[in-house]
C-alpha cells in the first residue's frame, strides 16, 4: 500500500472554528428569479430525480463543510409532514451584515443565486453542490422553508415561502454547540408528482459517506409507523468502498490497492480490485459528485493502469518482446473508484456527467503510476495473480477478435444477407421502426401475422439465450440466436458497437407471463446490459406487457392486465348485472380448459381466460393488445443507479450461488401469483 504524504488536503481539524469565515467571504453574482421560471434548467427536471436534487443539494453544502475539515456529524430526516430536515454540525452559515447587498449574510446566501463562499478568499479550497447556487435554488422551489444556525454561542432562524423571507433573522437563545440546520417542504406546484425514495436516499448517501472517509451521516425516516434509521461511517473510504462492490464476487488478489496523494493543488484517490468478472465496473467523482461519463481523471487513470501493469510485466517477463496489453485487457473483471478534489472543477454539461480540468488527468497519472509500482512491488502474490488474470483476458480477447470477425465483417454489417427467422419491417428509417424480440415459433408466428409490416419486425428465438454474465464475448458470438439478434440489430458488438448503424429505434422485449419467459427475459436484458448499455441509456430498449386476463361477456370483452385491473372489470360487470352468481366456461371448441379459470362471484354467462403464454392468443388479439401502439402498454427500460444495476445482475446471474439464494430468501414474499 502506498505510503500517505504528509500533507493533505483537506485538512480536517477537530476544534470547531470559525476561522475567518464571515460575511465578506460570501460573494454575489445576480438574482433569484430565473429559477421558477425554468427550475429544470437548475435542478435536472421537476420530476422524482428533480426532487431528490433538492435534498443533494442542501446536503451537499453540509458536506461542504466535512470536506474542509468543518464538520464531522451531518443527519437528513424525512419528517411526517412531507419535509425534509439537514442538520451538520459546520461553522453555521453567517449571520452579520453583508456589505454588497446590505442584508444578513445568511439571508444573501437563501435567497441570492451564485451567493457563497466558493467563489473566492480560503473558505472554502473544495466543494461540491452547485458551488453557491444549490440552497437558493431549495429556497426559491419550497413552499416552505426555515433555517437555523448556530454561531458564536446564539441560535438564530429564519422562514421563507417560494424564496421570500418572512421576517428578519430571530434570536432564538443561546446553544452551545456550532452548526446549520435547514428545514423544506417541496413546492408541490412544481414537483407535482413522485415523491421521495428512501432507498435512494440511502444509497445516495451511503456513497458519500464512503468517499468521505471519517465522516459520520444519519439517515432518518419519520414517514412509517416505526420510524428507520440508517448511519454510516467509514474509516476505510474508497478500500471499504470497493470491498462493498465486490461482497459477492471472487475476488482475484485479496489486497487492495489504495492510493492518496495531493498533486499540484489536486487531492487523488484511487482504489481498484480485479474480480473473476469478465465485466468491470469503474465509478469517478470530482468533489464527490459522480461524473458517470468519466473525463480527464478517468483517462489519467486508465493510461497508469495500463502503463503500469505493461511495464510490471515485461519486467518480469509476463510478457514476451514485442507484446503488450491493451487497455481493455487491463480493465477486465477490475472494480475501480477515482475520486479527485480540487478547487475549480469544470464540468461538462448542466448535469455535471463529465470532468474536463486537464490537472486532473495529469494528476492522476502521476500519483497511481508511482503508487501502482509500488504496490506490485510490495505484493508480489497480489502482482502475480492479477498478471495471470490480465493474461487470461489477453488471450480471450484474441479469440473473441476473431469470432467477431466472423459474425460481423462476413455478416449483415458487410452487406449479406439478414437472419432467414427475421421478417423485416419495409421502413429503412431507424426512427420509425421497431423490432420485437418474441419468444418461440408459435408466439412469433402470430406476432408476424398481426404485425404492421410497415414499421414492425419480428425476430423470434428458439428457447434460452446464453447467459453473458458467465460467458466472454467469444462464446457469446458462438451463440446462433445471440449471432441472429446481433446481426438483425446492425449495429455490431463489443469494441465495434457503433449505435449510428442501430436499425430500429424501439427494441421490445416480448416474452411469455410465466417463469420460462421471464427467464428469458432476464437473459435479453442482461445481454443488452453488458454488451449494448448506450442502447439502455439512449431509451430504445422495452418491454412488452400483454394481457394476464381476457374477460368476456357476450360479444364484449376486455382485458386486464394487472390482477388489480381484473377485479375492478368484475366488479364492474358484476355491478351492472347486480346478480352475481359463479363463473361459467365458454365451450371448450372456443377456449381450452386449462387456460380458464372459475371465479366467485362474478356475473352470469362472463368467461375468464388466464393467458400463460404468447401463443394462445390469435394474431389480431395480439395486435390490439400488445403491439398496436394506439393500445399497448411498453415498459421502458432505464438505469437509475449503474452501480446497483451491476450488483443485482451479479446477484441473479453470475457464477456464485450463495448470494442468489439469499436475494431469493429476501424477496421471496414480494412475489405474487408465481406461476410454476
Amino acid at each position: 500500500m502506498a505510503n500517505k504524504p504528509k500533507k493533505q488536503i483537506p485538512a480536517r481539524k477537530s476544534v470547531k472554528k470559525e476561522n475567518g469565515y464571515t460575511a465578506k467571504d460570501i460573494y454575489v453574482l445576480e438574482g433569484l428569479d430565473p429559477v421558477r421560471k425554468r427550475p429544470g434548467m437548475y435542478i435536472g427536471s421537476t420530476g422524482e430525480d428533480g426532487l431528490h436534487h433538492l435534498v443533494w443539494e442542501v446536503f451537499d453544502n453540509s458536506l461542504d463543510e466535512a470536506m474542509a475539515g468543518y464538520a464531522k456529524n451531518i443527519s437528513v430526516t424525512l419528517m411526517k409532514n412531507g419535509r425534509v430536515r439537514v442538520e451538520d454540525d459546520g461553522r453555521g452559515i453567517p449571520v452579520e451584515r453583508h456589505a454588497q447587498t446590505k442584508k444578513s449574510a445568511l439571508e444573501t446566501v437563501m435567497t441570492t443565486l451564485h451567493a457563497g463562499g466558493k467563489f473566492g478568499g480560503e473558505s472554502y479550497k473544495i466543494s461540491g453542490g452547485l458551488h453557491g447556487v444549490g440552497v437558493s435554488v431549495v429556497n426559491a422551489l419550497s413552499s416552505w422553508l426555515r433555517v437555523e444556525v448556530c454561531r458564536g454561542g446564539q441560535r438564530y432562524s429564519q422562514e421563507y415561502k417560494i424564496g421570500v423571507p418572512q421576517a428578519k433573522i430571530k434570536k432564538e437563545g443561546a446553544c452551545r454547540q456550532v452548526g446549520t440546520t435547514v428545514i423544506f417542504e417541496p413546492d408541490r406546484t412544481v414537483f407535482k408528482e413522485g415523491d421521495f425514495s428512501w432507498k435512494k436516499i440511502i444509497n445516495h448517501l451511503r456513497q458519500q459517506a464512503y468517499l468521505t472517509k471519517g465522516i459520520r451521516i444519519k439517515i432518518i425516516n419519520e414517514r412509517v409507523d416505526l420510524p428507520k434509521t440508517y448511519q454510516f461511517y467509514f474509516e476505510g473510504g474508497l478500500v471499504s468502498f470497493v470491498d462493498h462492490l465486490n461482497r459477492n464476487e471472487v475476488r482475484k488478489h485479496q489486497t487492495i490497492f489504495y492510493t492518496e496523494k495531493e498533486q499540484e493543488g489536486v487531492l487523488v484517490e484511487a482504489a481498484f480490485q480485479f474480480t473473476d468478472d469478465v465485466q468491470g465496473l469503474e465509478l469517478a467523482f470530482a468533489n464527490n459528485i459522480h461524473t458517470p461519463e468519466g473525463g480527464m481523471h478517468i483517462t489519467g487513470f486508465r493510461s497508469a493502469l495500463t502503463r503500469g501493469l505493461n511495464d510490471f510485466a515485461k519486467k518480469n517477463n509476463y510478457l514476451k518482446d514485442g507484446e503488450s496489453f491493451s487497455g481493455d485487457d487491463a480493465r477486465d473483471g477490475l472494480t475501480a473508484i477515482i475520486s479527485v478534489k480540487l478547487r475549480e472543477p469544470q464540468f461538462e454539461g448542466q448535469t455535471k456527467a463529465k470532468l474536463g480540468n486537464t490537472e486532473a488527468r495529469t494528476a492522476v497519472e502521476a500519483v497511481v503510476s508511482e503508487a501502482l509500482e509500488d504496490y506490485l512491488d510490495r505484493n508480489p502474490a497480489d502482482a502475480r495473480q492479477i498478471m495471470e488474470k490480465i493474461l487470461l483476458a489477453a488471450k480471450a480477447r484474441k479469440a473473441a477478435r476473431a469470432a467477431r470477425d466472423t459474425v460481423i465483417r462476413k455478416g449483415a454489417m458487410e452487406g449479406m444477407t439478414l437472419p432467414g427467422k427475421l421478417a423485416d419491417c419495409s421502413s429503412r428509417k431507424p426512427a420509425d421502426s421497431e423490432i420485437f424480440i418474441v419468444e418461440g415459433d408459435s408466439a412469433g408466428g402470430s406476432a408476424k401475422q398481426g404485425r404492421d409490416r410497415r414499421f414492425q419486425a419480428i425476430l423470434p428465438l428458439r428457447g434460452k439465450i446464453l447467459n453473458v454474465e458467465r460467458a466472454r464475448i467469444d462464446k457469446v458470438l458462438s451463440n446462433k440466436e445471440v449471432r441472429a439478434l446481433i446481426i438483425a440489430l446492425g449495429a455490431a458488438i463489443a469494441e465495434e458497437f457503433n449505435i449510428e448503424k442501430l436499425r430500429y429505434h424501439k427494441i421490445v422485449i416480448m416474452t411469455d407471463a410465466d417463469v420460462d419467459g421471464a427467464h428469458i427475459r432476464t437473459l435479453l436484458l442482461t445481454m443488452f446490459y453488458r454488451y449494448y448499455k448506450p442502447v439502455i441509456e439512449g431509451g430504445y430498449l422495452y418491454i412488452a406487457q400483454p394481457p394476464l386476463y381476457k374477460i368476456q361477456k357476450g360479444k364484449t370483452s376486455e382485458y386486464a392486465y394487472t390482477e388489480a385491473e381484473k377485479e375492478k372489470i368484475i366488479k364492474e360487470i358484476a355491478a351492472k348485472d347486480k346478480a352475481p352468481v359463479k363463473g361459467k366456461k365458454k365451450d371448450e371448441e372456443e377456449e381450452s380448459p386449462e387456460n380458464l379459470e372459475e371465479e366467485a362471484p362474478i356475473s352470469r354467462g362472463v368467461s375468464l381466460q388466464r393467458y400463460k403464454g404468447l401463443g394462445e392468443m390469435n394474431p389480431s388479439q395480439l395486435w390490439h393488445t400488445t403491439m398496436n401502439p394506439e393500445n399497448r402498454v411498453l415498459l421502458k427500460v432505464t438505469i437509475d443507479d449503474a452501480a446497483e444495476a451491476d450488483k443485482i445482475f451479479d446477484i441473479l446471474m453470475g457464477s456464485e450461488v450463495a448470494p442468489r439464494k439469499r436475494f431469493i430468501q429476501t424477496h421471496a414474499k414480494q412475489v405474487q401469483n408465481l406461476d410454476v
